[in-house]
């Protein structure tokens, strides 16, 4: 069992999964990684283990788990009490019933070593891999007597423990404390391990350095235990000691007895309060030789030694990558066998219903004592009430077929939007799968092979995509119609199905079509092994004699596609790792559609607007699931508004609704606008008359402006309004002639503003003796102006003419600027 009580170093940070804890605020663990791949080649598919977890889409394709950083102090080990275990509530009993100080940690180095390291000497083609673990130590402090409060905290725990009574597959001793932090970990070379190690033990000697005497560990943080448990977080505080269900689970957390002291607190404080930068600038070096475990071997990893069969991948293990591709990803496409789990703690999707692998599996470990990583039975679920420990995961079953790698474009990958791109247009038929026999590979992981048929449709399928995806390998290059590739696929363009693995087959490429059922298997014996691969291919004969022919899988609900050969089933999917699958391809590009699933959440499938004219009319059109759906008709007939409105989707309906709000809102303003502008100008037209009305009452002449022939009474905003109206040449004429001014003089009165004659060449005094009549009422100008419009139309040079007449310019204020 896995189960333990510990400390955790967990820390949330703005690249990794955004539900990890923060629960250690005295150490940047991100700082000591290498997410960016400036030193590593790749790792296994859980990745960095600490520096914050990995999020959904993340580049590498890397399990989305949250940082599970960590050092175990008591090994509880398997939960079965019939097994020798110990009950979760065993262990609550026990650390409830005990009080313990709060104790200090010390980092020391950061090493390398362990793991597979693959025994190849460094010539195989393949690159050394090895784990990097964080090496910590408890700080011993003592009081008046002899103990230190670690050791004191050992013995009530041991003692609690044994009262409470503890199961015999408990650890009889504390675990030397370490952090791990990556496994599988192959570097580009020893010169980057070299580097990478430098620059990570450099950033453990600034912390070394903020902490000589340790530091207790904790944060001002808030958090819930188990996580997901609505409304009851808390602060986490400084100090606590927590009990793992799985390095990925805490479920509780026990705080110490007593508060920390001033220098305590000042020490746990420091990092968090923005103190740290001047042991940044002082501390540039440090001296160790705790990292030399290559024993000053030199080595680089040749990428141009890598082989097609590399395809066929130990997911324990860090890829060797081919050339011009600098970052590893997980990203995969295959075809989905997972079904609904029984455990209440993890939720899937039933992708398939031929095939129930449970009955493969070992689950009373009846075969089998332990496994040989945190990953338990990788098929099936897990089961409430895991007495293993391993890690609570979805069912995540199904067979790779082709490895795209990396989705980041920037080291050499493909974008995840340009693979589905190219996805849509590869053409397969209905994908049938036959299981052949349950084995154990070269390195130990327990897989259930099918049969590896290069001319069935699932090697028609490889086949096209090593035309279409394959690196460019031995001269030979991929092609597809959009010109989009990738250099970080594991497979080549030259590569064919008939030389993958099987009888029939080359055995030296990339197609094996095979499904893993867990990670290197400890079995009790030989002879139990051997009777579980026999009692295994037993029930795999059954599935034989049940499908003959194989099978397409799929169920009612998911891949129930009814294809022009008129079978059903037999889907392909693009994975972001084994456990999301993102998008699903249909045969004979009979659809496509997005088919998220993570961690219990999924997202909806969407709808994509037809790409070619004429819509779903259009058959170039008919692989988008909006058409497939119409086609095969899916779903009701509603009205074309319905339709409209349902393909809109909440963000289309939300735009639209703002939209037309901000319209309507518009339309009523400018009519608001425009009522007021027509008010007003009526207002302005009324004030004027009645103006004109009461000087025509008092019937009193106005005098003309001695200096600027200006009547008085004229209104001052009409007349700045009129003077600055453009004349015309006839009409300069005439004010520099003089005729007009002496009209203006001779006037008896006026009814409207006249504009300012050019004062600098005026003549007054030979101005004609015409004037405008004074009492001449509206009924007589307004049929002057009826017979005046029946008459031609004036010429330019008849302006004073006009003026002679009678004209009131007011009448028409652009009357000037002809």
């Amino acid at each position: 069992g896995l189960a333990f009580i510990g400390v955790s170093f967990s820390v949330n940070t703005k690249y990794g999964n955004p539900y990890s804890y923060q629960l250690c605020d005295q150490f940047p663990m991100g700082n000591i990684i290498d997410r960016d791949y400036k030193y590593a080649m790749s790792m296994d598919e859980d990745g960095w283990l600490v520096g914050g977890g990995y999020k959904q889409f993340d580049y590498s394709g890397k399990m989305p788990y949250i940082d599970s950083s960590h050092t175990e102090l008591l090994r509880i080990g398997s939960m079965d009490v019939s097994k020798g275990g110990t009950s979760i509530q065993q262990v609550y009993s026990a650390m409830e019933s005990i009080s313990f100080d709060p104790f200090p940690f010390y980092p020391e180095y950061l090493k390398g070593g362990g793991g597979k390291k693959n025994n190849n000497n460094y010539n195989s083609g393949s690159a050394p891999s090895s784990d990097i673990t964080l090496i910590v130590s408890v700080v011993e402090e003592y009081s008046d007597d002899s103990y230190s409060t670690y050791q004191k905290f050992l013995n009530s725990l041991f003692t609690a423990m044994k009262n409470a009574d503890g199961g015999s597959c408990m650890d009889d001793h504390d675990t030397d404390p370490h952090v791990s932090m990556a496994r599988g970990v192959k570097f580009k070379s020893s010169y980057h391990k070299q580097q990478y190690m430098y620059a990570a033990n450099l950033e453990v000697a600034v912390w070394q350095a903020m902490y000589p005497k340790g530091v207790v560990i904790g944060s001002k943080s808030y958090a819930s235990f188990p996580p997901g448990v609505k409304g009851s977080k808390k602060t986490v505080g400084y100090g606590n000691i927590y009990f793992f269900f799985d390095r990925n689970n805490i479920t509780k957390a026990f705080p110490p007895s007593s508060s920390l002291t001033d220098q305590q607190f000042y020490y746990s404080t420091l990092f968090s309060k923005g103190k740290a930068s001047s042991f940044y600038s002082s501390v540039t070096s440090y001296s160790s030789n705790n990292n030399q475990e290559d024993n000053g071997d030199s080595w680089e990893y040749n990428p141009y030694q890598w082989k097609t069969n590399m395809a066929i991948h130990d997911q324990t293990n860090g890829w060797d990558l081919p050339p011009n591709c600098n970052e590893e990803g997980e990203t995969f496409v295959g075809i989905p066998l997972s079904r609904q789990s029984a455990s209440n703690l993890q939720s899937t999707n039933t992708f398939q219903e031929q095939f129930d692998f449970e009955y493969l599996l070992d689950r009373n470990f009846t075969y089998i004592k332990s496994f040989g990583t945190n990953h338990g039975w990788l098929v099936g679920g897990e089961q409430e009430g895991n007495s293993a420990g391993s890690i609570v995961d979805i069912d995540t079953a199904h067979i790779p077929l082709f490895n795209l790698g990396t989705t980041n474009p920037n080291m050499g990958g493909l974008s995840l939007s340009d693979m589905i791109k190219v996805l849509k247009t590869v053409q397969f038929g209905t994908l049938y799968i036959k299981p052949a026999f349950v084995f154990a590979d070269s390195n130990g992981h327990l897989k259930l092979q099918f049969e590896a048929d290069a001319s069935s449709a699932l090697g028609y399928l490889y086949d096209n995509l090593c035309q279409m995806l394959g690196i460019k390998w031995n001269y030979i290059s991929p092609s597809n119609s959009y010109g989009l590739y990738t250099n970080c696929a594991m497979h080549a363009a030259g590569d064919r199905a008939s030389y993958g693995c099987g009888p029939a087959n080359a055995n030296s490429g990339g197609f094996c079509p095979q499904m893993t059922l867990a990670y290197s298997p400890r079995f009790k014996s030989q002879d139990m092994a051997a009777e579980y691969i026999t009692n295994a291919n037993n029930y795999v004969d059954y599935w034989r004699a049940l499908y003959p022919y194989g099978v397409a899988v799929g169920t009612n609900k998911f891949c129930d596609t009814m294809t022009s050969s008129g079978y059903s089933g037999g889907c392909l999917g693009l994975f972001l790792n084994r456990m999301d699958l993102y998008y699903v391809f249909a045969p004979d590009l009979s659809g496509a559609w997005v088919q998220f699933h993570s961690n219990g959440d999924s997202i909806a499938p969407s709808s994509i607007a037809p790409t070619y004219e004429g819509g779903c009319d259009n058959p170039r059109n008919h692989y988008l699931d909006k058409c497939y759906k119409l086609q095969y008709k899916k779903y009701k007939k509603s009205s074309t508004i319905s339709n409209f409105w349902s393909s809109l989707g909440n963000v289309g309906k939300l735009s639209f609704v703002t939209l037309s709000f901000m319209m309507a809102v518009m339309i009523v303003a400018i009519m608001f606008v425009r009522v007021r502008k027509q008010k007003r100008k009526g207002e302005k037209d009324m004030l004027r008359r009645l103006k004109r009305r009461k000087r025509r009452d008092k019937g009193t002449k106005e005098p003309i402006l001695p200096d600027s022939d200006i009547p008085l009474g004229v209104e001052q905003q009409n007349y700045s309004r009129m003077s600055g109206l453009t004349r015309n040449k006839s009409m300069e004429d005439g004010w520099k002639s003089g005729a007009v001014s002496g009209a203006l003089k001779s006037a008896k009165s006026y009814d409207a503003p006249i504009l300012q004659p050019n004062r600098s060449t005026g003549n007054d005094a030979d101005l004609g003796a015409r004037s405008f009549p004074l009492e001449e009422s509206n009924t007589s100008r307004k049929s002057k102006r009826r017979s005046s419009r029946r008459q031609s139309p004036p010429q330019r040079n008849s302006s004073l003419n006009r003026l002679a007449d009678g004209f009131d310019p007011t009448d028409n204020p652009n009357f000037f600027l002809t």
